[in-house]
């Protein structure tokens, strides 16, 4: 649909490479995607020191749940049990997964990968691989649909796969790290328009946007605005072409829409209103998360020129940008100096215009202070439908996409390869004719793109370790006290805050016991979405002992109440391990059900005679 750069000719048709030079990989596409899969290596280097006892130091909590949720696709095919849907955490009520950041389009797949090498290998292997791909998939939208250099494809590709924005979410976050589908849904939907070619197209994107459902829908729901903004500049720019091709593009669209549709509307209808489903986040929580400015220009921590001591001042939610001070300035000479000639270049600049714009949430933020002065989300209602849930800062991630693609055109236009004498004459309308540039234009070229991006390099992701489950859980010691039907109730109890030790006990054993509790959104007394379990009174007191360090004086309601929750999670056995808090911990459920027994490396209390 759109003319990306003069190094194409405007008939999608006439500019669709053989068949077999379509599908067969170059060199330089061998060397890109080798280049790719040793920096995925890189980010997770810290991991594989000892990838069976380490976490993220950044979000481990979050690290915990992506390891749980990869033993839940190998538990659901193991058992060949509703995905959708479970009880092996946060027993009875269970969890939404629909309504979850659940992965299942990728945990299902690689289910039996999970359950040969366990969830904590099958993390690593997978956080470097998504990076890969997408920098991959990347590369080949670039090289096949907008440049004809190589090294720009590629270039544009390691930032769109490696951005420091994208990196800081591989910190424990790998769902935002799996964009290998969105350059592929971007192109096709860029040729929704091609004459012919309408019910493939359509096929093909409805195929991808159904996928890409299980793995991500923010992502999507991002790109889909992205491609809305671009289609949308298109018309106001080509007005005639535009609606030329607007019938054949409605008619692919609704072939796509309506086979997307199709093949989630069930799953779709789960996440709303199956059980355990929510409306909104309480209060709007994310709406203030905003992007603060000077995090444009900065270095972000886990690139080569980042530091840590930037993020206690304006680090403190996400890093979405992070550019560097030379990246932001290289792009805007580039905008300026590519946008008269290339179209492509204005569609990039309305994007980064719109994106950035977007991100800046309710009030400006810069260097860490919020000021007095209203962002665009000021103006948008907390309960909007969809929006409701979505972080303003995360709009920045079309920047980030928008200026990787621009990399790519930058170091098309120095390099030269696909300038055409005289575009104007393929088109009609295309960009203006190149000038004959001077010999200094391409080493003056590389070296600023090269100083731009070399400090944007990522570094290995910080991570930090942790203690092994006991040996009576993953020895199945647990085994004769857990009957079918029953839970076993770690301390502490899991939650959003407290128990990531207890968490990984379901994870590293493939959910091989219920547990209650857990890191989950599920829904309030009031149906808005919450993070964890509402507490009950023993798991409040426990968390309260834990942060207190001491064990408060007890009542006999406190024993009552001790007892109807454990039935409430038809609990069979409580079981603590070792824990910085193990002693105070042993005095409170102590106190509430009596002494407990040593087995193996923990203590347990067995209150089957308690829980009929």
């Amino acid at each position: 649909m759109v003319d990306p750069a003069p190094t194409r000719v405007a008939d999608p048709v006439a500019a669709r490479p053989s068949r077999r030079s379509r599908w067969r990989p170059a060199r330089a596409d061998v060397l890109a995607v080798a280049a790719y899969l040793a920096l995925g290596v890189l980010v997770c280097l810290n991991y594989w020191v000892d990838v069976q006892h380490r976490v993220s130091s950044h979000l481990p909590t979050d690290h915990s749940w992506f390891e749980w949720l990869f033993s839940h696709g190998a538990y659901s095919v193991r058992h060949l049990e509703n995905p959708l849907f479970t009880t092996r955490q946060n027993a009875p009520d269970g969890v939404n997964m629909m309504a979850n950041t659940s992965l299942l389009g990728v945990t299902l797949p690689l289910a039996p990968l999970t359950m040969l090498l366990g969830p904590q290998v099958m993390y690593a292997l997978y956080l470097g691989a998504a990076l890969a791909a997408t920098a991959g998939t990347a590369y080949w939208a670039l090289s096949r649909h907008l440049v004809r250099s190589r090294a720009a494809a590629f270039v544009g590709g390691a930032f769109l796969g490696f951005a420091p924005g994208i990196v800081h979410h591989a910190n424990g976050q790998p769902n935002f790290v799996s964009n290998f589908l969105l350059p592929l849904i971007v192109v096709r939907v860029l040729r929704l328009g091609e004459p012919g070619r309408w019910r493939r197209n359509g096929v093909v994107l409805g195929l991808l946007v159904a996928y890409q459902i299980f793995i991500n829908e923010e992502m999507l729901l991002l790109t889909a605005l992205a491609c809305l903004v671009v289609v949308l500049a298109y018309a106001v720019m080509r007005p005639r072409r535009a609606w030329a091709m607007a019938g054949t593009f409605a008619a692919a669209l609704g072939v796509g829409g309506g086979l997307a549709l199709l093949l989630t509307a069930y799953p779709i209808w789960f996440q709303f209103n199956g059980p355990q489903s929510y409306r909104g986040l309480q209060g709007g929580v994310f709406h203030n998360w905003g992007e603060d400015l000077k995090a444009f220009v900065t270095f972000a921590r886990d690139t080569v020129a980042g530091d840590e001591a930037v993020e206690q001042t304006i680090g403190l939610t996400e890093q979405n940008t992070w550019f560097g001070w030379p990246l932001v300035l290289l792009s805007l000479v580039a905008l300026v100096l590519l946008v008269r000639r290339w179209f492509a270049a204005r569609i990039l600049a309305v994007l980064v215009v719109v994106f950035t714009v977007a991100s800046i949430g309710p009030k400006v933020r810069f260097d860490g202070m919020e000021t007095e002065t209203d962002g665009p989300w000021a103006y948008v209602p907390d309960d909007l439908p969809l929006v409701e849930m979505m972080m303003p800062t995360r709009l920045a991630l079309v920047v980030v996409a928008a200026v990787g693609v621009l990399l790519a055109l930058a170091w098309e236009a120095v390099s030269g390869v696909g300038r055409p004498p005289v575009p104007a004459q393929r088109t009609g309308e295309a960009d203006a004719p190149t000038r004959p540039r001077r010999r200094w234009v391409r080493p003056v070229g590389y070296a600023a793109i090269a100083l731009a991006v070399l400090p944007l390099v990522p570094r290995p992701l910080p991570a930090q370790p942790v203690d092994p489950p006991p040996h009576f859980i993953t020895a199945g010691g647990w085994r004769p006290y857990v009957p079918q039907g029953r839970t076993l109730v770690p301390v502490p109890i899991p939650s959003n805050v407290h128990g990531l030790p207890t968490l990984r006990w379901s994870a590293l054993t493939q959910h091989a016991f219920p547990i209650p509790g857990g890191y989950f959104i599920g829904p309030n007394e009031l149906g808005e979405g919450v993070f964890g379990a509402p507490n009950r009174p023993t798991s409040s007191l426990i968390y309260t002992t834990m942060d207190q360090g001491t064990v408060p004086a007890l009542t006999e309601e406190n024993r009552r109440q001790a007892v109807e929750d454990l039935r409430f999670w038809k609990a069979s056995v409580v079981v603590l391990g070792a824990h910085p808090r193990e002693a105070v911990l042993r005095e409170l459920v102590t106190a509430l059900l009596g002494p407990p027994q040593r087995v193996d490396d923990v203590w347990l209390w067995d209150v089957r005679p308690l829980v009929p």
